[in-house]
């Protein structure tokens, strides 16, 4: 991108410097023309006339590095041109210089240039054309200026104007680079949330049910404890991961396979241990299903099994993952105690499972059964064609 950016201003920093000489080449030609007419003619040493011609014309070369100075100079030099009879022409470089004060400065430094440009234009025709050497009445003289005018102020109002939309999509860039942030950083809140919550949860219930059994039943007491290693160490790897991903350079990150269906088994096997009874039933074709769908419908059945594991152990729990061409569906139930907390669908899970569902375009719903329990129920199609919610 910086090279790109590099031979970009060095084509652009050539063209001026073609446009520079050519210009200053023109006015030394001008020098030399004879008069005809009503037209005056240029009567000065040769010497001089090169030098007016290099100040109106190679302005134009350094009009990208310097526009206000480039400005100052070109003007000068048009205006002494056109007070010594040698522009013939409505003052080209003056406008090129202009535009470069608009494209690079803020209004409020480019249009004291340009009041000046206007006005010091106008005062050097009027002079020249009808006062000096009068070539013509004061209003031909006026028409002179108007052209030279529309030159001068078109040439601001082009920088302007590009500077302008390039401003806009600047902030259009600006805003896309904040929603990506925002929206990583909500991806990461929900990765990391499922991974904390759902292990926190297995601790706390084997911790529990360890200190409750520690004295009259001891072995039950080092089964939990072995849960407990197992399940902190497959969060403290999962975290690993995911923080090394964080803390890499994204193209050399060592990534392993994200979560998916194969680990549901797991997922059942832990809140079993944690007192949940798991009958779960997978059905999906020949294939399986895109990598971001599997990973969603992991995480939507690792968080409904977090839930049931805090809010509803012991308990008996059925999770069904079917798929056909068009749709994965998602049901988490479970006949546990109706409480408050699950009354009340407001905490991080269900917002991450609900954002994961409209991720793809697809539907989510949770909430208490009528004959008890609790319900979660998520639709989201196949072909994992995403969209922002």
């Amino acid at each position: 991108m910086r090279a790109s950016r590099r031979l970009h201003d060095s084509q652009l920093l050539t063209l001026d410097l073609a446009a520079a000489l050519l210009i200053a080449a023109v006015y030394v030609g001008f020098t030399r023309m004879s008069g005809g007419g009503t037209q005056p003619a240029y009567t000065g040493p040769v010497w001089a006339g090169v030098l007016v011609a290099a100040a109106v014309g190679l302005p134009v070369a350094v009009r990208r590095l310097w526009p206000v100075p480039a400005a100052a100079t070109a003007l000068a030099g048009a205006v002494i041109a056109t007070l010594l009879d040698i522009t013939r022409e409505p003052w080209t470089g003056v406008g090129l210089t202009l535009y470069a004060v608009a494209l690079t400065g803020p209004p409020r430094r480019s249009v004291p240039v340009l009041a000046a440009s206007l006005t010091l234009a106008a005062a050097a025709v009027l002079t020249g054309e009808a006062v000096v050497t009068p070539a013509e009445t004061w209003s031909g003289a006026a028409g002179v200026a108007a052209i030279v005018w529309l030159v001068l102020g078109g040439g601001w109002a082009a920088g302007f104007v590009v500077r302008a939309r390039r401003a806009r999509e600047a902030d259009r860039a600006t805003r896309r680079t904040e929603r990506a942030i925002a929206e990583e950083r909500l991806r990461i809140a929900r990765e990391l949330h499922d991974i904390v919550s759902h292990s926190l949860s297995l601790i706390a219930v084997k911790a529990g049910v360890a200190g409750h059994v520690a004295q009259r039943r001891p072995e039950e007491a080092v089964d939990a404890l072995r849960v407990i290693e197992r399940t902190s160490r497959a969060a403290m790897t999962e975290m690993r991961r995911t923080l090394g991903v964080l803390r890499t350079d994204t193209v050399a990150a060592p990534l392993g396979p994200a979560p998916g269906l194969d680990e549901l088994g797991r997922l059942a096997d832990q809140a079993r241990q944690a007192g949940v009874d798991v009958d779960l039933s997978v059905r999906v074709p020949d294939g399986g299903l895109p990598a971001g769908i599997a990973l969603a419908v992991h995480r939507i059945v690792q968080e409904s099994l977090t839930n049931a594991v805090r809010h509803a152990a012991p308990a008996r729990c059925r999770v069904t993952v079917e798929a056909d061409l068009n749709e994965v569906r998602i049901d988490v139930t479970d006949d546990g105690v109706r409480g408050p907390a699950r009354e009340r669908p407001g905490g991080h899970g269900l917002v991450g499972m609900r954002e994961r569902a409209m991720m793809y375009g697809g539907a989510f719903s949770a909430g208490p059964r009528p004959e008890g329990g609790f319900a979660v129920s998520a639709r989201l199609p196949r072909d994992g064609v995403g969209r922002t919610a």
